[in-house]
Order: structure tokens, then sequence, then C-alpha cells
């Protein structure tokens, strides 16, 4: 049972990665970003998840070297963009992170997208940085069954990591099910669905059985079906109320039918259809 913010999941390298994180996309770069990683910090977070396309890790990375809290302690993600896939564009690509958020180390690095013909190249750098030690763990984000299946086929490494669009209206079991059985860790990125699921009939009324919030009901649901969550938000209070989903546990009822609002339907962009 996980019951505190601080709660970790052995990545299958046993690498401990925080069940529930911070995502900064759209936080601007500079003041913003940085104070809301603080607060976050500040608050028990320990698990911040940028990436080069958000244009804001040198805000992440002031802010984790401002938060007076051991750098081991921080799990800091971040992913390389379409443009710079490929072996050296990767490397350089993550160079450049690295030194945009000031850390020798990065504690995940993910594929952001799975572009045709260039993903293996891209996976290829990304096993020669976590070998030489300057990634802790390496995954992919928005990598479906058929794409896990080709990388896998060439690789030396399994990611350990796969981050996708996971929401009740999106569960992708079979997904879910095939990182399950070959022990690569299911991250959920935009959890509460850009908030189009928080007014949903059978969400609110399971949030005023349990007297907690609609977002609390989803990321409860996220963890007690093992998935890592990161929801972002630019606001204190609800910085607070996501982390604050450890007091409670949703019935077997309450998940049944959370499970049952799944109509595999896509807020954000399908990773088969994407214009690379």
């Amino acid at each position: 049972m996980k019951k505190h913010l601080s709660d970790s999941v052995a990545l299958h390298n046993d690498v401990k990665m925080p069940w529930v994180g911070l995502g900064v996309y759209k936080l601007q770069e500079g003041g913003e970003v940085t104070e809301i990683v603080k607060k976050a910090l500040e608050i028990g977070y320990r698990s911040i998840d940028t990436a080069a396309l958000y244009g804001n890790e040198e805000g992440v990375g002031k802010a984790v070297r401002e938060a007076n809290i051991p750098r081991e302690e921080i799990f800091i993600t971040t992913k390389v963009w379409n443009d710079h896939q490929g072996y050296e564009s990767t490397i350089k690509a993550f160079e450049e992170s690295r030194k945009k958020l000031n850390v020798d180390v990065v504690d995940l690095y993910l594929i952001h997208w799975p572009v045709k013909e260039k993903y293996k190249e891209t996976w290829q750098a990304l096993e020669k940085l976590y070998k030489e030690g300057f990634i802790r763990a390496i995954g992919v984000s928005n990598f479906q069954i058929h794409h896990l299946e080709d990388l896998m086929k060439d690789s030396e490494i399994i990611p350990m990591v796969n981050q996708v669009e996971y929401h009740p209206f999106l569960a992708q079991k079979e997904l879910h099910d095939f990182c399950r059985n070959n022990n690569i860790q299911l991250e959920a990125w935009s959890p509460l669905g850009r908030g189009k699921i928080l007014h949903h009939p059978v969400v609110t009324e399971i949030s005023k059985k349990h007297n907690i919030t609609p977002a609390q009901v989803i990321l409860r649901w996220d963890l007690q079906n093992e998935v890592i969550t990161i929801p972002k938000t630019a606001q204190v209070q609800r910085l607070i109320e996501n982390a604050d989903v450890f007091h409670f546990t949703l019935d077997s009822g309450d998940m049944e039918r959370l499970n049952a609002l799944d109509e595999r339907l896509r807020i954000g962009q399908d990773p088969d259809n994407f214009a690379f």
C-alpha cells in the first residue's frame, strides 16, 4: 500500500521512482516554473517531469539547486524531442538538457515520441549514455505495443518506463498488460485528461462519497492501477490537493465504475498518426 508522497516503485533495474510527481508542461521558463517546482519540493514532491520541448529545463534545474534538498532525493525526468532523434543528435541533445538542468546525472531520460526510422538509433544512444552512468534509467514515451516490440527486437536494454496518455477515458489496458508482462513501468501523462474528466458524474459521485476532489479520485485510480502519475498545475492549492491521495482507498466498486469509463478517447496526439 502506497502511504506517502515520497513512496516509490523499483524499476526493473532497481532504481526507485516516486509514484507521484509534478509535470511542468506549459509552465513558463524563469519565475513561474522555478517557483512552482520549489513549492512542490517544499510540499514533499520528489519527482519532476520536464522535456527539451517544454523549454523550461533551466528553471527546473534552478529550483532543484535552490530547494535545499539533497540532489539524490529528487528524481528528474527529461526527454529528447523528435527533431533531435538519431544517434549523434540524441547524445548532443542529452548534453544540452543536462547542461540546462545543471546536473551530473539525469534520473530518467525518455524518447518523447516514436519517430519512425529514428527511434531505434535514438535508443542506442540512450543505452550508451545509461551504460556510461549519465542516466539512471531510460525509457520511452507514447510508444504503442508494436513500437515496443520493434524496439525490443534489436535492443540490449528493455525500457524501464513507458510514459503515455492515461486516464479513465483512455485506460490502454492492452498496452498496460504488455508493459506489465515485460517489466516496463507505465506512467501517466495528462492523468486528469486536461480537466475534461473532472465533471463526469461517476467521478463526482465517487468524490462526494469519499469527501475528496474529483482530481484526487482519478490520481488515486492511477495509483491503485499501479501507474505512476504526474499531474501538472501552476496553482499551489492544486499542488497540495494532488499530493494528498494517500489517506483514502477506492473500493472495488469505485475502481470498476472508473474502469468502465474507458472510451479509447485521446485528448492528446495519437502516436500512430502524429505529424513528426
